[in-house]
């Protein structure tokens, strides 16, 4: 169990780095490697391909995903996918050029893409029974932690300096991968019977009896071993459709509720609603921290069917947060703010409460939960291609959230009344 705890860590903390580091300052990236007003046409589009390129590459290492783990392991997948994260930080951290800080955030994109997949199946692999939902929604704390991190280093340095500390969890991931054990399910599977065998002993403990869980995972493989295999079709067969609908639906909400869009564009948001950007960006994060403890610490005392109630009340929230958002920024309009004198001091007070209940709720229900059930509703020999499709979804709604946001953002009623 102790090497299970050890796991945890590693496996997540290259995801959130990789993910949030680039879009801190995104604005000052822009600034300086383009040099283009954001009022221009032409400028909104490329800083949106900035802002979204980094989901088309997660989507291509989504794609991939399920066969990369099948094929070299789950260490292998995430090793590799370290790895590719690596180069993208340091094509970032070179560039001179739009063309190279996008390259840079595709590769990103690919390495996460793969990760988003593969660390959620390997904390379930690892992990007791009545401690797997725990464990697997600490891998979306330890995302949110990164992601306070980031935003606390990166009110501090440049950008080029901060996409320099994104590769610090992509290393601490390679050397921990050399410390931790193989997924015994996966060594099973591949027919490493003495590996399976040593590497289960070693995350129960030494003293540990592994000869129910030894022979229940070898009844599964035996299983497995019986069924045909999966292609892209067999997701439509009656048995598997059910998984499908729930995985994928459960990631369409989560991601069309618009948090990559508030994530990616943090400091624009805040800015634009005359608050502080560093100091918003924090509150908001470490919130998020604190929510998303209290969730991982009842998600296996309610189980999974009230978890997925407790998804209707987080999307309520959401709702709620929006509004107090989308209504700060309409009292932004200039005839509103001429009639009365309190609107500019809401408009800031409304935005920092609005992102506030919007990221508390998603924190505690729609951030975590789909990625908990994605990895338990497969069988086995779904697996790989169901969650890549389930992940696919999930990246495709980021790139549709954070590539329309920023024209969203720039739009309004006030501005289509004057003729632009």
């Amino acid at each position: 169990m102790l090497m299970t705890m050890i796991s945890q860590p590693f496996t997540s903390w290259v995801t959130p780095k990789a993910f949030s580091v680039p879009h801190l300052k995104v604005s000052a990236v822009v600034e300086h490697a383009w040099a283009a007003s954001l009022q221009d046409w032409h400028s909104f589009c490329r800083y949106s391909v900035f802002g979204s390129i980094l989901s088309i590459g997660a989507m291509i290492g989504a794609i991939s995903s399920g066969w990369i783990a099948d094929y070299i392991g789950r260490k292998g997948a995430m090793g590799t996918a370290s790895m590719v994260c690596i180069a993208g930080w340091m094509t970032v951290y070179l560039s001179l050029g739009s063309v190279s800080l996008d390259s840079g955030r595709f590769l990103l994109g690919y390495g996460i893409g793969v990760l988003s997949y593969v660390v959620p199946v390997f904390i379930a692999e690892i992990t007791p029974k009545n401690q797997r939902g725990t464990l697997a929604a600490a891998n979306q704390l330890f995302v949110v932690t990164g992601l306070f991190v980031a935003f606390v280093v990166g009110a501090s340095v440049t950008w080029r300096t901060l996409a320099l500390t994104g590769i610090l969890p992509c290393m601490a991931l390679l050397l921990g991968l050399l410390f931790i054990p193989e997924s015994p399910r996966w060594l099973a599977r591949a027919g490493y019977e003495r590996e399976f065998k040593a590497e289960l002993q070693k995350l129960r403990g030494v003293e540990a009896d592994i000869s129910e869980e030894e022979a229940e995972i070898q009844e599964y493989i035996e299983t497995h071993k019986l069924l045909p295999k999966a292609g892209i079709m067999d997701l439509l067969d009656g048995q598997n459709i059910c998984p499908v609908i729930v995985g994928v639906g459960l990631m369409v909400f989560q991601q069309f509720g618009g948090y990559n869009g508030i994530v990616f564009y943090a400091n624009q948001i805040f800015e634009s609603a005359g608050v502080p950007p560093n100091l918003g960006s924090i509150l908001y994060s470490s919130l998020q921290v604190i929510v998303t403890l209290l969730g991982a610490s009842l998600i296996d005392r309610l189980g999974r069917r009230p978890l997925l109630m407790v998804n209707t009340v987080s999307a309520c929230g959401l709702l709620l947060g929006c509004l107090l958002t989308g209504t700060s920024f309409f009292l932004k309009i200039e005839i509103v703010q001429q009639a009365h004198q309190l609107v500019p001091d809401l408009v800031p007070i409304l935005a920092v409460n609005g992102i506030m209940v919007y990221i508390g709720f998603y924190s505690v229900g729609l951030g975590p939960i789909p990625w908990v059930i994605m990895s338990e509703i497969f069988p086995l020999h779904v697996k790989a291609i169901g969650g890549s499709v389930v992940t696919l979804a999930n990246w495709f709604g980021a790139w549709a959230i954070s590539y329309t946001f920023n024209f969203l953002m720039n739009w309004s009623s006030h501005v289509v009344k004057k003729g632009h």
